[in-house]
């Protein structure tokens, strides 16, 4: 069994192989970097591989040079709970086309075995595949849609859950745990990565974007509907199928209350980029129990260049301030992208922003974006990365209340 990390490659007929003598590396940002067997951890089960096509593989001698191998790049494709340390290390060939909306993660061979550059993040039993996809899903939803006919939430859900296999429409279904209910099919951003909407000519979109604006009457017949026979039930506005939930907070707000009327049962929950902040006070006040931020950076430049939204930063902390002010549970839905989050000034803004704004926990996601054009996007360095396990110790050091994760948790009334 050897200890040695060595570098990974896809042949023309696509199949991974080792090369011998080319020791694995990852990328941090734009820069590959040799991995220590401090990065690594087995490959999950239900992890997916996938090539990089017009990305080179490339991997280091043993006297510290980089070379190209003869291959394509190779990718782990990590399930949810877990947290990559590096991007795949690569050399991106002139023309290559701008790679799918997915978390590429560094992969390598070592102890004889597929490795990759991450880090176990969150207890995940709710969320292991093998809980999803299952035989009798169509029947379940067979079921759900004579339960409540002519609800458009529920045709909109099925679609997600049998042709995008979305674990949060699944839920409805399954009555268990975590339940989306899209609402708003406009966004007031255009998120660089966003998984619902993408221009025609860039990578295509994971999921379709809803349609239609769904009434008070049919949000609140689905949330009923879940809280009332799902164990740790959670309803969930602002899913990937659908824009901006605080801009259908009249909706959302009257929903809630009518819902609240007939149960105390269960959480409800919004996941949102709180820019709105009229909208989210709305909602918060008709009766929201948490609150997850979506977030990539602590400072304008970097939440402007990835966000290109019709608000500021400066409106998001208000809004997050409200929520706390109000009793919500606030977690931070953490775009993350290793090289660019973790560089110092990032991390001394984040230090800024939790002093300021005592949120209860951060949910570490795995940014899906093709690297080179989302750098291309952000602002330039200013200070060097201090790694990723660094940069959640030190926050973690200084502010003790913080959860660090990658789901949203069942809060205990």
């Amino acid at each position: 069994m050897s200890d040695i990390i060595t570098a990974v490659y896809a042949d023309e007929e696509g199949n991974i192989l080792d090369a011998p003598g080319l020791r694995g590396m990852g990328r941090t940002g734009s820069t590959n970097v040799e991995l220590k067997p401090e990065d690594l951890i087995p490959l999950p089960e239900s992890a997916d591989l996938m090539l990089l096509p017009g990305h080179q593989a490339v991997g280091m001698t043993a006297e510290g040079e980089v070379l190209p191998i003869a291959g394509q790049a190779v990718s782990a494709i990590l399930p949810a709970g877990f947290t990559r340390l590096f991007l795949p290390a690569y050399e991106r060939e002139e023309g290559a086309e701008r790679l799918p909306l997915y978390g590429y993660t560094a992969v390598v061979v070592y102890k004889d075995e597929l490795y990759c550059a991450a880090f176990y993040t969150d207890e995940n039993d709710k969320w292991d595949p093998v809980h999803y996809n299952t035989a009798e899903l169509k029947k379940l939803v067979k079921r759900t849609k004579k339960d409540l006919p002519n609800n458009r939430i529920v045709e909109q859900v099925a679609g997600c859950s049998l042709n995008w296999h979305c674990c949060t429409a699944q839920n409805l279904f399954y009555r268990r745990w975590e339940c989306g209910i899209p609402t708003s099919p406009v966004c007031n951003a255009n998120c660089f990565g966003c998984i619902s909407l993408q221009p025609a000519e860039c990578c295509p979109s994971p999921q379709s974007r809803i349609t239609f604006r769904p009434t008070p009457e049919e949000i609140a017949e689905v949330g009923i509907y879940h809280l009332t026979v799902a164990p740790d039930g959670i309803i969930s506005f602002g899913q990937g199928c659908e824009g901006e939930p605080s801009l259908a907070a009249d909706n959302i707000a009257a929903g809630i209350k009518l819902i609240r009327a007939k149960t105390t049962k269960g959480q409800i929950n919004m996941n949102s980029n709180v820019g709105w902040t009229e909208g989210v006070k709305k909602i918060i006040d008709a009766g929201l129990d948490s609150l997850r931020v979506s977030i990539i950076s602590a400072r304008p430049e970097g939440y402007d260049a990835y966000y290109r939204a019709s608000y500021h930063l400066e409106n998001v902390k208000e809004s997050i301030a409200y929520a706390l002010e109000k009793g919500v549970y606030v977690s931070l839905n953490l775009l993350y992208f290793p090289g660019y989050n973790d560089r110092e000034e990032e991390l001394a803004a984040w230090q800024e922003f939790f002093r300021e704004l005592p949120v209860q926990m951060i949910q570490v996601r795995n940014l899906n974006i093709d690297p080179d054009a989302f750098l291309a996007i952000m602002p330039e360095a200013k200070g060097k990365a201090v790694g990723t396990r660094k940069f959640l110790e030190t926050l973690k050091a200084e502010f003790p209340q913080l959860v660090i994760g990658s789901f949203s948790h069942y809060v205990e009334g």
